[in-house]
């Protein structure tokens, strides 16, 4: 059996695809593409949504996000969908012009609002309780 033969004819474009150095973590995706479990075009295409895009581990922790799975920034997670969009294409032999047209299904993220300031009129004045001493708070634990 010749090495060529080892990879499905799939796994095989990917390579050819993705062969720079450089493109490995590309190729890696292309091949998840090729080997997803989804019956048909549509399934692999969500399998590629889960795989690159992950929600947040912990739902209306914001700060969960940052514990997800995915390939790290946004960029990235866009890149991994296109390389395993590529592997669905080539399981399902579907023509490269209908796979460059598929974009992601995640919604667009928005920069956070900023909310204005108080005028200085409207700012609470705190006050510092003289009693309490560094000792205080060096001494006090998390």
């Amino acid at each position: 059996m010749l090495p060529q033969q080892w990879a499905s004819p799939c796994g095989n474009q990917c390579t050819h695809k993705y062969a720079a150095l450089m493109q490995i973590p590309w190729r890696v995706f292309c091949k998840k593409g090729c080997d997803s479990d989804g019956e048909t075009w549509e399934e692999c295409l969500g399998e590629c949504n889960e795989i690159c895009y992950k929600d947040p581990v912990l739902k209306d922790r914001q700060w969960s996000a940052y514990i997800d799975r995915s390939p790290g920034a946004a960029g990235y997670s866009e890149e991994c969908f296109h390389a395993c969009v590529a592997g669905c294409g080539y399981k399902f032999e579907i023509p490269s012009q209908t796979v460059d047209e598929i974009h992601p299904n995640r919604p667009v993220k928005l920069p956070p609002v900023k909310t204005p300031s108080p005028a200085p009129s409207d700012s609470i004045k705190t006050t510092v309780d003289s009693s309490s001493t560094t000792e205080d708070i060096l001494s006090a634990s998390a």
